[in-house]
């Protein structure tokens, strides 16, 4: 899926063929979402300024949570359990 050296702090990567977002809101702190909004379904397509963003209609969400922080969406975007295995590897599931 991703190693946690491609998942920066304070941000994330958005891994379209997975629909998954993994998130490092602080160091060693990895949480994964959802790329389907909540508002319509459209896909997130990016992580910026510690928001994932959807292209459609500007919602926003936290990296640290999945809250809603702007936008139409007012509902959090689902959130999946992630570990990190022994080399460094992100499982989400």
């Amino acid at each position: 899926m991703a190693t946690v050296d491609e998942v920066p702090v304070g941000g994330g990567v958005v891994l379209a063929g997975a629909a998954v977002v993994l998130t490092q809101p602080r160091e060693g702190e990895f949480r994964a979402f959802s790329t389907t909004c909540t508002h319509e379904g459209c896909p997130v397509d990016e992580v910026a300024d510690g928001e994932i963003v959807c292209p459609c209609h500007g919602s926003r969400f936290s990296i640290a949570d999945g809250s809603r922080t702007d936008g139409p969406a007012t509902e959090p975007l689902e959130e999946y359990p992630v570990s990190v295995t022994g080399e460094g590897g992100l499982v989400v599931g």
